[in-house]
């Protein structure tokens, strides 16, 4: 997941001060980072927003606007005290008022359900100013993660609903042409000091085919993209593929209310039987990283060796058979069962939604259907648009689904495991599973949360509620060397491009 940057000896070795970048944008007409639309495009408000805190290259939150952060006793009230050197790019400087009028704007806009934040309202019950440096946040959930919430960006307090607010990070906006192009200069005035690359120039493109033109034809230095046809471009002695990470998580989903699913043998089987990792090197090319659980591999996050994860056909044929499915009685290769004087068929059909632009997703339930053919289960591939299949979900009205989710900044995946939460599709319900969320989100030290989070992932793995895949990563395609950071993510895939420079 990390990675440590080496130029080849090929790439450019003089100090260049200037950057020109090229993306997919096609629906950004607003720079205001609260009701962002297009994740790619966050990596450029990146640069010009900053939070209370930053994630650092462990992922571990680190103070970034706010010089301290106190808590009262039982966790309920944080007392955050702000930098006195940070100001805006209009020169003004960055008050309690400002984080109070952002705080605010993020709950208003979460009420009518919207906003890239909304995870917010969970989080922050109230919020109050003490002085123009200080101000009282009081949480409705005083654990460890709220310091990842934190990171939100600081917009000035008469500008939280603008197109264009001013922010306090190391670039400025000098012009903005939605869908066609944005200019940043260097922020000379930022508390950490000046950045060395002034200028990033940035041209925006409808499709990705467009955009990797651009790139081969060198109208341009880098280029983000999450095309898997990025897979091809290796590094070299002239050009570097660097993968970031993004927090979209892929799924195969599993509906409790259908039989077989109730059995977790008949989950576990499934699991067996699939082999993920062929599947991931296979469709994406290297543009996925694999996961068995819902946090990322590689992180403090992640619960490494848990049992029962590898690929294995024949286990799975064993659990099948322990299930009850352990003959064909009809000579079609399909296992079946007898229930209640009954012959049943092990069929399961499986539900994607296309992508625009990307049919990997249909690829992907391709190979699933032949890994589940070859134990015996049926797997029949149904796509769908996105709202077709939404509303399967929310109707529990399916066997199987292939489905993604975006992941929140603070590694809590209670939305997806806890009982009658918000994308628990399948009515997953574990007593053990609750009690862990509800530890978690009583716990403020790193080293228990840290815990927690392993033990949940343990009892993931035992009970199998659905199937962890992989998170999607993108490509940053580019011949100059511009970050030395260790962990290049979404959304701060520029991170480090402020006080590293071109090479």
């Amino acid at each position: 997941m990390a990675l440590c940057l080496v130029c080849p000896p090929a790439l450019a070795t003089t100090m260049d001060d200037t950057l020109s970048l090229g993306m997919i944008s096609v629906k950004t007409f607003s720079l205001n980072p609260l009701t962002a639309e297009e994740r790619e495009f966050q990596s450029l408000t990146a640069l010009i927003y900053e939070g209370l805190y930053q994630l650092d290259d462990e992922y571990m939150p680190q103070l970034c606007l706010a010089k301290e952060c106190e808590s009262t006793t039982d966790g309920k009230r944080w007392t955050v005290r702000l930098r006195p050197d940070a100001t805006f790019h209009d020169g003004t400087p960055c008050t309690a008022y400002d984080v109070e009028a952002t705080i605010k704007e993020i709950l208003r806009l979460a009420d009518e359900g919207k906003g890239q934040y909304n995870q917010l309202k969970y989080m922050i019950s109230s919020v109050s100013v003490n002085s123009a440096d200080s101000l009282q946040i009081v949480v409705s959930r005083p654990y460890y993660g709220i310091k990842f919430a934190l990171t939100f960006p600081i917009l000035p307090k008469d500008q939280v609903q603008s197109a264009m607010p001013s922010g306090t990070g190391p670039f400025k906006v000098d012009r903005f042409d939605p869908a066609n192009y944005l200019y940043l200069s260097a922020n000379e005035n930022w508390w950490k000091g000046t950045p060395k690359v002034k200028n990033i120039n940035v041209t925006f493109r409808a499709t990705n085919r467009e955009l990797i033109s651009d790139y081969e034809y060198n109208n341009i230095d880098a280029a983000i993209t999450r095309s898997a046809s990025a897979g091809q471009y290796q590094t070299g002695l002239s050009n570097l593929n660097i993968t970031y990470r993004t927090r979209q998580l892929e799924t195969l989903l599993f509906n409790y209310r259908e039989f077989p699913l109730e059995n977790e043998l008949v989950r576990k089987a499934i699991r067996y039987a699939i082999d993920f990792d062929a599947i991931a090197n296979t469709v994406y090319m290297g543009m996925a990283r694999r996961t068995d659980t819902p946090m990322p591999a590689g992180t403090w996050m992640y619960r490494e060796y848990l049992d029962g994860m590898e690929y294995n056909p024949d286990k799975a044929r064993e659990l099948l058979a322990q299930a009850g499915w352990e003959r064909d009685m009809t000579g079609d290769g399909v296992l079946n069962t007898v229930v209640d004087g009954k012959m049943k068929r092990l069929q399961l059909r499986i539900y994607v939604y296309e992508e625009q632009d990307n049919s990997v997703r249909v690829q992907v339930a391709g190979m699933i259907k032949d890994y589940l053919a070859a134990v015996g289960i049926s797997a029949p591939v149904e796509t769908a648009n996105f709202a077709t299949i939404a509303a399967r979900l929310n109707a529990r009205n399916f066997d199987m689904c292939l489905a993604a989710f975006q992941m929140d900044v603070v590694p809590d995946p209670g939305f997806l495991l806890m009982s009658g939460n918000t994308c628990n599709y399948g009515n997953y319900k574990s007593t053990a599973m609750d009690n862990l969320f509800k530890k978690l989100r009583e716990e403020r030290e790193f080293g228990n949360y840290q815990q927690l989070l392993w033990q949940i992932q343990e009892q993931f793995a035992q009970d199998c509620p659905f199937i962890c895949m992989w998170y999607r990563s993108g490509a940053l395609l580019t011949r100059k060397v511009f970050t030395t950071v260790r962990d290049v993510r979404e959304p701060e895939i520029l991170r480090g491009i402020e006080s590293t420079g071109t090479n």
